[in-house]
């Protein structure tokens, strides 16, 4: 057998877009998101049936809190990316994030029926989400060249959709005889968990990933200050468009997750039909996206470039959120829900991901994060505040759902932008 021969891809590799030396890989990274996701999802239908108990129209004072938590973890992140070395930042973030999940898992214990105790739990768990999944794409897009990234990123992000369904089944078959306190410490471990994989990608890109250049060794911090990610925002036309993607990105999700909370109010009566409801679209969501993940977005990128990722949810929420503005109905929301998920899930997501694997260690950890953390919460303060303002001008939920539909189409223009942009750096590199 030649060298040639050993390196072609056989069944297994060929089946998912992989060359025989990157399989342990897409394995870790496969593991790293399904640990991630399902930490996340089973703590996920809990956080939204806090959320419309709270009152629907008090959501947006929620998004508001959130917003507002990202300016302390944004600074917070800086100054440790600054000072610890970048192979022990994950493990260090992590650990954080586990710690808090137990804190919050004995304040249940202690006061179960505390009204600000499951406020700041809503709060905090949707701030962690972003800021978790962030880093471990940060991770991606560090280890991965960008050849590679279109190959890879689909299959890998398949991680964070198994885990997005077996979060939910895990919750539901634990929650009776652990209760909610069980189902946060359950979280930590899993969250604990995802290190193992961590380090394996560390270790591999050491044999196989991206080449380092001395000031982006993994043994060495970041560096900058803790407002870096904000400053290198500023200062790059590319970021600034990104950022816009994502606050547009942010505004049609925030429309749609309002319209979905006021229609299961009016549609479910009591909390527990709400919270079946939630996890039965988690479960069709995340079925879906798997299949889509493992065997067509590294093709299709591969193919069409990262492009195509970037524009075709857009263009679809166009139709989807004019369709809710004619017949905003229950089953048809769920079709346009699942389809926006599924599709930045399976598209939007890894293309978003996939635009950082042409920048520096900098930008990929820290203005990564903070587009990924303050830029999107930011973007779903205002985008619910725009939302209820909207909805008092006397059309109600139709006249939201316009407006969503122009802001899809911007956003669709911006992604085909990035996109482009993108695809020619990468055939720079």
């Amino acid at each position: 057998m030649t060298a040639s021969e050993a390196r072609r891809p056989g069944g297994f590799s060929r089946l998912i877009a992989a060359e025989p030396d990157e399989i342990s890989a897409v394995v870790a990274g496969f593991l790293l998101f399904f640990l991630l996701f399902a930490s996340y999802f089973m703590l996920r239908p809990v956080r939204e049936t806090m959320g419309v108990a709270g009152g629907v129209e008090n959501l947006p004072w929620m998004f508001t809190g959130t917003f507002l938590a990202t300016l302390v973890i944004v600074p917070f992140y800086g100054w440790l990316s600054s000072r610890v070395q970048r192979r022990r930042l994950l493990p260090a973030a992590y650990s954080f994030v586990a710690l808090t999940l137990v804190g919050f898992a004995a304040g249940m214990i202690a006061s179960p029926a505390d009204v600000w105790l499951g406020r700041a739990f809503y709060i905090w768990i949707s701030v962690l989400n972003l800021f978790v999944f962030s880093l471990g794409w940060s991770l991606m897009a560090d280890i991965f060249r960008p050849e590679q990234a279109k190959r890879l990123f689909g299959q890998v992000a398949a991680g964070a959709s198994l885990g997005g369904l077996a979060g939910p089944l895990i919750s539901g078959l634990s929650v009776g005889a652990v209760g909610e306190p069980g189902l946060l410490i359950i979280s930590a471990v899993l969250m604990l968990a995802s290190l193992a994989p961590v380090r394996a990608l560390l270790a591999w890109r050491e044999r196989h990933g991206a080449p380092a250049t001395q000031s982006d060794a993994p043994d060495r911090p970041i560096g900058g200050n803790i407002f870096a990610g904000l400053t290198l925002i500023v200062r790059s036309p590319y970021l600034l468009g990104l950022s816009a993607f994502v606050v547009l990105l942010a505004s049609v999700n925030t429309f749609l997750y309002l319209e979905q909370a006021r229609l299961v109010d009016l549609t479910f009566a009591d909390r527990a039909r709400q919270t079946q409801a939630f996890a039965a679209i988690d479960v069709a969501v995340q079925s879906l996206t798997i299949f889509i993940q493992i065997f067509v977005t590294g093709r299709l990128t591969k193919k069409l470039g990262v492009t195509v990722l970037l524009t075709a949810v857009p263009v679809l929420m166009v139709a989807g959120l004019g369709l809710l503005a004619a017949a905003a109905t229950f089953p048809v929301l769920v079709g346009v829900m699942v389809l926006r998920r599924v599709g930045e899930y399976a598209l939007v997501k890894p293309g978003r991901d996939m635009l950082f694997t042409t920048v520096d260690a900098e930008t990929k950890y820290k203005a990564k994060n903070v587009v990924d953390t303050f830029v999107y919460r930011g973007g779903d303060a205002i985008s619910a505040w725009v939302s209820k303002a909207v909805g008092g001008l006397g059309m109600g939920a139709a006249l939201v759902m316009i407006v969503g539909a122009v802001l899809a189409a911007v956003w669709a223009a911006i992604g085909y932008g990035l996109g482009r942009i993108h695809d020619r750096r990468a055939e720079r590199a």
